[in-house]
């Protein structure tokens, strides 16, 4: 492909327009509210909710503004966790392989007692929508759904065909849906490329977009169990070789030693930039850790940010613990859940081995578990997957739309710190962009966390974003 400039960040931030921001309609706004509100109030987490439920909804949407029931495939390995393949037609005889859009619309577990209001409920408050959902990602799903009924609507009809997988078990479960939907309905997800809505976006300081992200690599996810184990005996005779006591000390030392820094083409690209648009004291953060070698002051201020800090290295955490079996008697074992973000070009299985050299207690077991909850004694030796191409067809739609909604925002290259369900399209061989519309305080981040909330304007934003971009990417 042919692109604009030299290397990936110049593609990324050049050309930015300075136009003011196009409005939302009264009627896709009071639209594409409804369907925000009925997609967080489905309550699809895996334990007890319903994918299937979010991927009718959208569906019985979709039917009444029109479109044809054999283009909205509803398909999945059961009955809770069936994923929804929308297709609008592009021009007829159209030789442009279709744009493939993937969003998941499970979410992560919410109980009631750890929320101020009810998670399932979307509630506006003080110019924020709450509940669960609101950020990562069915924002992301109720503005391409809208966005889609808007434009046939409208009568549009784009160069190509766009598809829309809603998706299951991104977050947790045992049935990804992007994963099931590439094995078994694979013509469902051919494509040229892909935009994934759970990856980049506006990154807001005091409610004004500074930088709009676009997810061009991401970490490796990996779980990891830690297991202490001794024969137990009788409470009243402790022993010293406590199994819960030997996992503490275990997990005390990873507290203690965070992973080196180590940046990457893109995590480096992303600070230089970052470092034009930030505060002060963030820039010259920045500018020390970029130095060679780094500043450690610098290092260590910059990490104060959980963010940040992740930006710089592999991450692993403790996120689950159960051990002992009766209050009056000595634990014969003890287990914890660590779970990695894993730098680009470091394997599960070399974490794997770095966790167990951090432990250094020979009596400790370290285990991979896979996404399906299965446990091996080794872990896999594949890395993340090098960025994708920086394509002129996907970025200068993209830099046009950017600055008519975020005059003077730059677009800048990131990280994800995290992972998505990019991984599997791009395992597939299709190019694959973090790409997002709703605009979130770079210190207000509750994906994840209790109270989880959007900026209402946010949400409205993102909507016209995915409009404009969608017609933008396929005139």
């Amino acid at each position: 492909m042919k692109v604009c400039g030299v290397g990936l960040l110049a593609v990324m931030v050049c050309g930015t327009a300075v136009a003011q921001g196009p409005q939302l309609p009264e009627q896709d706004r009071v639209l594409s509210r409804q369907i925000f509100k009925e997609f967080i109030e489905i309550n699809s987490q895996d334990s007890d909710g319903s994918v299937t439920a979010v991927a009718e909804a959208a569906r019985k949407e979709l039917l009444a503004a029109g479109f044809a029931p054999a283009d909205l495939v509803l398909a999945g390995p059961n009955d809770r966790k069936q994923n929804l393949v929308v297709r609008y037609h592009g021009a007829a005889g159209s030789k442009l392989k279709p744009i493939l859009i993937i969003g998941h619309i499970d979410v992560v577990e919410a109980r009631r007692s750890d929320w101020t209001l009810d998670p399932y409920t979307l509630t506006e408050k003080d110019g924020y929508f709450y509940g669960r959902g609101t950020q990562d990602m069915k924002d992301g799903d109720a503005d391409v759904v809208e966005s889609f009924i808007r434009l046939h609507r409208e009568g549009y009809v784009p160069d190509r065909d766009i598809v829309l997988a809603l998706t299951a078990d991104e977050e947790t479960g045992k049935s990804n849906g992007v994963s099931w939907l590439l094995k078994n309905r694979p013509k469902l997800m051919t494509a040229d490329f892909v935009i994934n809505p759970d990856g980049g976006g506006p990154t807001l300081r005091d409610g004004k977009a500074v930088e709009m992200d676009v997810e061009a690599t991401e970490k490796t996810y990996a779980d990891f169990r830690v297991v202490a184990t001794n024969p137990g005996g009788h409470s009243s005779v402790p022993r010293p070789d406590n199994a819960i006591y030997e996992l503490m000390h275990a997990l005390e030392k990873l507290e203690a030693m965070p992973f080196p820094v180590e940046l990457n083409a893109v995590s480096r690209a992303y600070l230089e930039e970052s470092a034009k648009v930030t505060t002060p004291e963030r820039a010259a953060n920045i500018r020390g850790v970029l130095a060679t070698p780094p500043d450690a002051k610098a290092v260590a201020d910059f990490s104060r940010d959980a963010s940040d800090s992740a930006t710089l290295r592999t991450t692993c955490v403790a996120t689950m613990l159960k051990g002992g079996h009766a209050p009056n008697a000595l634990p014969g074992e003890a287990e914890a859940n660590v779970n990695c973000r894993i730098l680009p070009g470091h394997s599960q299985e070399q974490v794997r081995q770095a966790l167990i050299g951090i432990f250094n207690d020979p009596k400790l077991t370290v285990e991979y578990v896979a996404d399906d909850g299965t446990v091996s004694p080794t872990a896999p030796n594949r890395e993340s997957l090098a960025p994708p191409p920086v394509r002129d067809d996907v970025f200068v739609p993209l830099r046009q739309v950017v600055g008519e909604l975020w005059p003077g925002a730059p677009v800048i290259p990131t990280m994800m710190v995290g992972a998505s369900d990019s991984v599997y399209t791009m395992q597939a061989g299709l190019p694959s962009y973090g790409i997002g519309g709703a605009g979130i305080d770079f210190d207000d981040d509750r994906m994840h966390g209790r109270d989880e909330r959007l900026r209402v304007e946010s949400f409205y934003k993102s909507v016209e974003f995915f409009y404009l971009y969608l017609k933008a990417l396929t005139k």
